[in-house]
C-alpha cells in the first residue's frame, strides 16, 4: 500500500511540474532557444559520444527573410560537432556528429570523416548570444542579406579572427562579430586578401 501511495505521489510531482512548466514559460517552451540548445547538444556529445570532441558551428535558420518583415523568430537549430572515439595506439575513429532542431523535433546524423574549413569553437570567447547579434545586424544601415541564415563559426584563413556571426548566403554576407559586436561587409578571416567569401558549406 505503501508502495503504491509512493508511485502515486511521484506521477502527482511529475505532473505538477509539467503544469507549472507550462504556465510560467506559456507558448515559449515550443521556441527554439540556440544557447539552450547547443548546451545541451555539448552535453550529448560528453556523454553519449566521446570526452574528446569539438564544437564547430551553429546554424541558425529564421522564419522570416533579413531583409523583409522579421522580428527574429528561429525555425531551426544546427549544431556541428567533430568526435574521437576508440582511440589507441594504431590509430582512433573520427565521426562529424550534426544536430538539427526544428518545432517537430530533433535529428542526429552522424559521419566518418572530419570537418574543415572551421576553428574549433568549443573553448574561445563568445560574447554575444544569437538573438543580440540579430539586434546587432538590425540596428545598423547596411543592407541586409536576402536570406534566412546566420552561422556562428571561426573560420580559418590568413587572418586571426574572433568568431563570427556570419547572416547571409554566398551572394552577400554580413559579419557580427561574437566578442566585440562589431559590424562588417568584410570577412574578417580574409581582411586585406581578395577572398572575401566564408570558407564552409552552406545551407
Amino acid at each position: 500500500m505503501k508502495k503504491k501511495l509512493l508511485t502515486f505521489l511521484a506521477v502527482v510531482a511529475v505532473v505538477v511540474a509539467g503544469l507549472v512548466t507550462y504556465l510560467c514559460v506559456g507558448d515559449k517552451e515550443v521556441k527554439l532557444n540556440p544557447e539552450n540548445l547547443i548546451a545541451l547538444d555539448r552535453e550529448e556529445m560528453f556523454t553519449q559520444y566521446s570526452e574528446d570532441y569539438r564544437w564547430y558551428e551553429t546554424t541558425v535558420v529564421y522564419q522570416d527573410y533579413l531583409d523583409g518583415e522579421t522580428d527574429g523568430t528561429i525555425a531551426g537549430v544546427t549544431n556541428v560537432f567533430q568526435a574521437v572515439t576508440d582511440r589507441d595506439e594504431s590509430g582512433a575513429d573520427v565521426f562529424v556528429i550534426t544536430f538539427t532542431h526544428t518545432l517537430d523535433g530533433k535529428t542526429v546524423e552522424s559521419e566518418h570523416g572530419f570537418y574543415v574549413g572551421n576553428h574549433d569553437i568549443s573553448n574561445v570567447p563568445i560574447n554575444l548570444t544569437f538573438q543580440e547579434a540579430f539586434d546587432r545586424l538590425m540596428a545598423t544601415n547596411t543592407v541586409k542579406p536576402h536570406s534566412r541564415y546566420v552561422v556562428l563559426r571561426k573560420e580559418v584563413g590568413p587572418t586571426e579572427a574572433n568568431t563570427q556571426y556570419i547572416f547571409g548566403n554566398p551572394a552577400r554576407q554580413v559579419y557580427v562579430d561574437a566578442v566585440t559586436g562589431d559590424v562588417s561587409e568584410d570577412n574578417p578571416a580574409f581582411k586585406g586578401f581578395e577572398l572575401q567569401t566564408p570558407l564552409g558549406e552552406w545551407p
